[in-house]
C-alpha cells in the first residue's frame, strides 16, 4: 500500500516511514525539504495522488495563537488534495488531553485540527500521545534562568518517540478509527520531579525549583494523563535515559 507521510522527515515521521517500509508498504516522506508546502499547497497534489493513506505529522512552527492558522490552512489544503487524489484514510498525530487545556493556544489549535479532520469527508484516525521523552530537555530549557530551572508539578506520562511511531504506523495500515486512539508511557511523574531525575542523570550544574506558574505546563490545571482505554508503551523513563 502506498502511504504519503507528510512531515515524514522529522522525529516521528522518519521513524514512521522506516517502520512502514520495513513491513512491506510503500511509505513516501514529504516535507519542505522534498518540495511541498502545506500552507501554499505547493506540491501536495503530486505528493498524495495514488496514496491510499495520508499521515499528517506536520507541526506549527510556533506554539502561540498563530498555530491555529497553521493547522487550519494545512489541514484544509491536505484534505482537498486527499479527496482529489483518492485517499481512503487520513491519520493525524495529536496530544492526550488536548481538549482539556483550553488555556493553551497550541492545544486549542490541535483541537481545531482534529475537528477539521473529522469534518473532512475522508475516513480518519487520530492518534493522541502523551509528551515525548525526547522533548524533556527542551521543556527544561524553556524555564531555565541561570542555574535554576523552574517547573510546575503538573503530572505527565512521558512516552518514547519510537513507541509513538509504532502506534502511528499501526493505525495507518489498519481500518480507519473515525475516532481516537490514546497512547502513553507506563509511568506518571510530576514535571518538576521529572526535571530532577533528568538532571541527576545528566548533571550540568542546574537544579530544579518547583514553581506552579512556570512555563507552558503551568496552564494545565488538571492533568494531561491518559484515559483508561489508552495503550501503554513499555519503555520506562529511566531505561530511556540510560540508552540515550
Amino acid at each position: 500500500m502506498k502511504i504519503a507521510v507528510v512531515g515524514g522527515t522529522g522525529l516521528i515521521g522518519s521513524r514512521v516511514v522506516e517502520k512502514l517500509n520495513a513491513s512491506g508498504h510503500e511509505a513516501v516522506p514529504h516535507a519542505q525539504s522534498t518540495g511541498i508546502d502545506v500552507i501554499s499547497g505547493r506540491g501536495l497534489d503530486e505528493a498524495v495522488t495514488g496514496a491510499g493513506v495520508i499521515v499528517n505529522l506536520t507541526n506549527s512552527p510556533t506554539f502561540d495563537a498563530a498555530s491555529s492558522d497553521f493547522f487550519r490552512t494545512s489541514m484544509e489544503n491536505l484534505l482537498v488534495a486527499g479527496r482529489e487524489g483518492g485517499a481512503g484514510h487520513f491519520v493525524v498525530l495529536s496530544i492526550v488531553g488536548v481538549d482539556r487545556v483550553p488555556e493553551l493556544d497550541y492545544y486549542r489549535a490541535k483541537v481545531l485540527q482534529e475537528e477539521i479532520l473529522a469534518a473532512g469527508q475522508i475516513p480518519y484516525s487520530i492518534v493522541r500521545a502523551t509528551q515525548f521523552m525526547e522533548f524533556i530537555d527542551a521543556v527544561l530549557s524553556w524555564t531555565t534562568e541561570g542555574d535554576t530551572v523552574r517547573l510546575p508539578a503538573t503530572p505527565i506520562q512521558p512516552i518514547a518517540a519510537e513507541e509513538v511511531a509504532d502506534a502511528v504506523a499501526e493505525v495507518a495500515v489498519g481500518a480507519p478509527l473515525n475516532g481516537v486512539r490514546n497512547v502513553a508511557g507506563p509511568e506518571v511523574f510530576a514535571l518538576d520531579e521529572l526535571g530532577r531525575i533528568t538532571l541527576a542523570h545528566r548533571p550540568d550544574g542546574r537544579s530544579v525549583v518547583a514553581d506552579p506558574e512556570a512555563g507552558m505546563f503551568a496552564a494545565v490545571r488538571g492533568d494531561v494523563l491518559t484515559d483508561e482505554d489508552a495503550r501503554l508503551a513499555p519503555t520506562r523513563y529511566a531505561d530511556w535515559l540510560a540508552r540515550t
